[in-house]
């Protein structure tokens, strides 16, 4: 009886054992997995932990760069700043400099400007003076002629000069360059005022109509408008006693008309002699400052 008890004992052990081991096997199994199931999610957050660390970094890197390019934008700035401070200060000392060099010119321009104006005042009240003297010698001589004489004497003032036309019909015989009688009452008056104004050159121009000389000592109307002025000068030297040295005596023939030659009116007016009374040269260019040029 006490060996059944026992081998029931036995095997009533050997029975329960495997139970035993197998449920120590499921506890050790439930805790395990637990543990797992604890560092799966402990690794999942610190997955997530990762993540949202990475994403920060990333910002972070994303600002870092977005400063840096700032940073370089205002060094550029700083440094284009900089450039435009010494260009303007080289400007300034440029313009500084210029301003003295330009109150120079700008003073020197005054004084020619000044000068100029002087110049020019000066020419005005010569030129002033000339016309003076020249209406007053136009004047003088238009009062020395009678009517009749005014008739065949023209006078007037023109660009400073004066100029006395004299028809061929009172100074010349007909078709020749003679003097004739009556013209000498004439010329009297026309000297007397050519020597009260010592200081001018007389010079005599003669001028034909266009019709052909046909005499045997006058080949054309270049001798006849010459020869004519020439008896003009020589009446005014030997007559008068006009000093030779102030007459110029010049022919212009048929070329320096005043009318149109196909009328007789036109022909008349051509055919005349002309007495210019300007300013000597060397007293006109003294009276403006200039030397008279050379002769040479």
């Amino acid at each position: 009886m006490v060996m059944i008890i026992n081998n029931y004992r036995a095997m009533k052990i050997r029975i329960l054992l495997p139970v035993i081991l197998l449920a120590a096997a499921l506890t050790q199994s439930c805790v395990s997995n637990k543990k797992y199931a604890a560092l799966q999610s402990d690794y999942n957050k610190s997955l997530d932990t990762n993540r949202n660390l990475k994403q920060s970094w990333q910002v972070t890197q994303q600002e870092l760069a977005g400063s840096r390019g700032q940073v370089q934008s205002l060094e550029d700035q700083i440094a284009a700043a900089k450039s435009n401070a010494s260009a303007l200060q080289a400007a300034l000392n440029q313009c500084l400099a210029g301003n003295n060099q330009g109150n120079v010119n700008i003073s020197k321009l005054a004084d020619q400007i000044n000068s100029s104006d002087k110049y020019i005042r000066h020419l005005v009240e010569l030129k002033n003076k000339s016309d003076s003297l020249n209406q007053i010698l136009t004047t003088n001589l238009t009062r020395s002629l009678s009517p009749d004489e005014m008739k065949d004497v023209d006078v007037k003032v023109l660009k400073g000069v004066v100029f006395i036309s004299l028809s061929d019909n009172m100074l010349y015989k007909s078709g020749s360059y003679q003097i004739s009688d009556k013209a000498g009452v004439t010329l009297s008056k026309i000297a007397k005022i050519i020597n009260d104004y010592s200081n001018y050159d007389v010079l005599i121009e003669g001028n034909t109509d266009n019709v052909p000389i046909s005499q045997v000592n006058i080949r054309n109307n270049w001798d006849l408008s010459a020869l004519r002025a020439s008896s003009v000068v020589q009446s005014l030297q030997n007559n008068y006693n006009v000093d030779p040295k102030r007459l110029t005596a010049g022919g212009r023939g048929e070329y320096n008309t005043v009318a149109d030659n196909s009328s007789v009116t036109g022909k008349a007016q051509n055919r005349r002699t002309e007495i210019i009374i300007t300013p000597k040269l060397d007293q006109f260019m003294a009276l403006i400052g200039k030397p008279a040029p050379s002769s040479n």
